[in-house]
């Protein structure tokens, strides 16, 4: 047994099974104790939404926190978010200007002020509108010069982000920080805004799509199969337990 770097999606992905989730905190807790294995969070939620999330589920404290879709990144417990990362994601971003080109979109509704975040903008998008509205806005906000991205997930949330930021990115910036080699790192997900943490990064890193992951994630898998990349049976932490085990990083 040796280290590795941890890192989950929590809702749908760490949060579900709330008897395998007691089993898998308790699995990582020691192995960090033992090891020094770093537990990170990588969630689409904002710091209130995540606090929320923690107290309700008792999870174990992690030793950084992606929140925001991957634009912000909390290291050891800080309340500020890392300077080096926000640095790296200002360039070409301009959240005015996302502002006022999404406000031609009567279909995008703004989601609670909560989840507006200085480098996110954040709605409600149907999937029937999304098929036509997506297109058309990633066009508009390109020929505005903006670097953004847009990440579309469970058929309901359209975040707009820096063209630098996502979980995946954000995974690789902890993971040279630490100095972590891909063959110890594993990221853990089930959703569309989980896709960057197993598309970004060596071939050599180690994925686990849990067994009750949604359909997006589960057509990309189907594209780009890969034999670092496990998908669970069970669901949830539980997946995760299997997927940990499968990679012979727990006992």
């Amino acid at each position: 047994m040796a280290k590795f770097l941890f890192v989950t999606d929590l809702d749908n992905t760490l949060v579900g099974d709330d008897q395998a989730l007691v089993e898998l905190n308790d699995r990582l807790h020691q192995h960090r104790q033992q090891y020094g294995t770093k537990i990170v969070y990588a969630t689409g939620r904002s710091p209130i939404l995540y606090q929320q999330l923690q107290a309700e589920k008792n999870l174990l404290e992690p030793d950084a926190l992606i929140l925001a879709v991957g634009t912000e990144i909390y290291i050891n417990g800080n309340d500020s978010f890392d300077p080096t990362w926000a640095e790296k994601l200002s360039e070409g971003w301009d959240r005015n200007l996302v502002l006022s080109i999404t406000d031609k979109f009567p279909q995008l509704q703004l989601q609670p002020n909560s989840e507006q975040r200085p480098f996110k903008v954040s709605f409600f998008l149907t999937q029937e509108a999304a098929v036509f509205v997506l297109p058309l806005l990633k066009s508009e906000l390109l020929q505005s010069g903006l670097n953004i991205k847009l990440i579309y997930s469970s058929g309901i949330d359209l975040d707009i982000v820096p063209d630098r930021s996502d979980k995946g990115q954000a995974v690789q910036f902890l993971r040279q920080k630490w100095q972590f080699v891909a063959q110890k790192t594993v990221v853990c997900g089930d959703s569309g805004n989980d896709i960057a943490l197993f598309a970004t990064g060596s071939n050599e890193q180690r994925g686990i799509i849990v067994g009750n992951a949604r359909p997006e994630l589960l057509e990309w898998h189907a594209r780009h199969p890969a034999d670092h990349r496990y998908l669970a049976k069970n669901f949830y932490a539980g997946g995760i337990l299997e997927g940990l085990q499968y990679f012979g990083l727990i006992e």
